[in-house]
């Protein structure tokens, strides 16, 4: 695995956006390790464990939606301002949330990844069992079933998982967070 270079790398916060069994938190994990190996202190806010803790009491209409991601921007600021990588594995399924998001953050220090995989491939993976759960109506307002997902405008970096497994996903993912 290439190294980055250190003089060019700054801490950032890499936002992970996608549906549901796209391969964010897998993503995340293995791009953790990787940076850790580096020498780079990291952090990951996942979406399912933040809304177990610190935004459990918000539920999943946009409303609530847009308040999960303020919070989790603010708490990647504090990570970030103590010299940590943030990695955010979070569906975060409306552009103009992920722009507010971003506009927290100074020039270069926020980095959006769409996390690229067809509705079809994440139902298949379906890893929780929450696609078929969310066709039956056992859940209300599940992303890419009864509620949008907004495909990033302008990402910084697109990674394919339907594509790429986890090596190479992760590769492209270096390769890619080395050039800006």
């Amino acid at each position: 695995m290439k190294s980055i270079k250190k003089s060019s790398f700054t801490p950032k916060v890499i936002w992970l956006t996608g549906l549901s069994g796209s391969g964010k938190t897998t993503l995340a994990t293995h791009l953790k390790e990787v940076l850790m190996e580096q020498g780079y202190p990291c952090y990951i806010l996942d979406g399912d464990q933040v809304r177990k803790g610190l935004n459990q009491d918000l539920g999943f209409s946009p409303t609530d939606r847009k308040e999960n991601l303020r919070r989790i921007g603010e708490v990647s600021k504090l990570f970030l301002d103590a010299g940590l990588f943030v990695i955010a594995a979070l569906i975060s399924p409306h552009e103009e949330d992920r722009q507010m998001v971003k506009r927290m953050f100074g020039p270069g220090q926020f980095v959006e990844v769409y996390v690229n995989c067809s509705l079809e491939v994440c139902e298949a993976r379906d890893p929780k069992g929450l696609y078929l759960k969310a066709r039956k109506g056992e859940i209300l307002h599940f992303t890419g079933v009864s509620a949008p997902y907004e495909i990033p405008n302008k990402p910084d970096i697109i990674i394919d998982t339907e594509l790429l497994d986890i090596k190479n996903s992760i590769a492209k993912l270096m390769q890619e967070l080395d050039k800006l």
